[in-house]
């Protein structure tokens, strides 16, 4: 990774779709809902980002870009604007060129990057014709009843010319770092582990989602360990991880680091 060559880059990601994670477990409720939930809590995690001095990349879903027109356009003049799909609930190979079409004409910025939603597989032949330049959909550790990649790499490799950026995971005994550690493990503990992998690997990849950071009382169906620490609690540990995680490390869109990647 050239890590002679560069600081260490945080990359503080954010998967802004539609929240159905409601409907997922049980609440019915509308698209507008969905949007507007989401919509929330992405502004309010903004003006955080903002505090601390930090830039992210959000990957976003074409369906909740063109229902929020605006705010998305206005957060391409500061963030990196990825895809997250077209729909979060569901995928189709098409999607991958449709959602970047898709948001490019709304933002009018190219689109290099993907993720797909809930780091689901997706064909590298696909991304690749698809005409981006990284994908971000690995979780290199296992998680049960969603996927296996514990045997994965953990570090950023090139497949069919198309770099994969894995998710952060601890480097020995393969802990996920992602949203749910963020809010269910230790904080201390949490930060220990983020800045061990920083300091390891050279990059740390963290993920959220914007519904977290709303007030998640009325969605009594959805878990405890998924509810817990949302909005405000929520706000407040991400601000004191990225302050503590500042010092170590420099904040990064992930096509800013790919492109350092491709120079070293």
């Amino acid at each position: 990774m050239g890590r002679a060559n560069q600081r260490n880059s945080i990359l503080f990601t954010v998967d802004v779709e539609e929240f159905d994670t409601a409907v997922e477990f049980g609440h019915p409720i509308s698209l507008i809902e969905q949007i507007a939930v989401s919509t929330l809590g992405l502004r309010k995690l903004a003006e955080r980002l903002d505090a601390v001095g930090a830039r992210t990349t959000l990957f976003t879903t074409a369906n909740y870009a063109l229902h929020e027109p605006d705010l998305i356009r206005s957060l391409a003049h500061r963030h990196e604007i990825a895809s997250h799909g077209y729909y979060h609930t569901t995928f189709e190979p098409k999607d991958l060129l449709t959602s970047r079409l898709a948001l490019e004409k709304l933002v009018g910025q190219p689109i290099t990057g993907f993720r797909r939603a809930r780091m689901g597989f997706v064909d590298p032949t696909d991304v690749q014709q698809a005409g981006y330049q990284y994908n971000s959909s690995l979780h290199p550790t296992w998680l049960p009843g969603r996927y296996n990649h514990w045997g994965e790499s953990r570090h950023p490799f090139r497949e069919l010319g198309v770099w994969q950026v894995p998710a952060s995971v601890t480097p020995t005994l393969r802990l996920p770092l992602f949203w749910l550690s963020l809010k269910n493990f230790p904080f201390g503990y949490y930060k220990q582990l983020c800045r061990q992998t920083l300091r390891s690997d050279g990059f740390l990849n963290l993920y959220v989602h914007p519904w977290e950071f709303t007030d998640l009382s009325a969605y009594d169906r959805i878990p405890a360990y998924v509810r817990r620490h949302s909005s405000h609690q929520l706000l407040d540990r991400v601000e004191d991880l990225l302050r503590y995680l500042k010092p170590q490390g420099e904040f990064s869109t992930m096509g800013e680091f790919v492109q350092r990647l491709a120079i070293d």
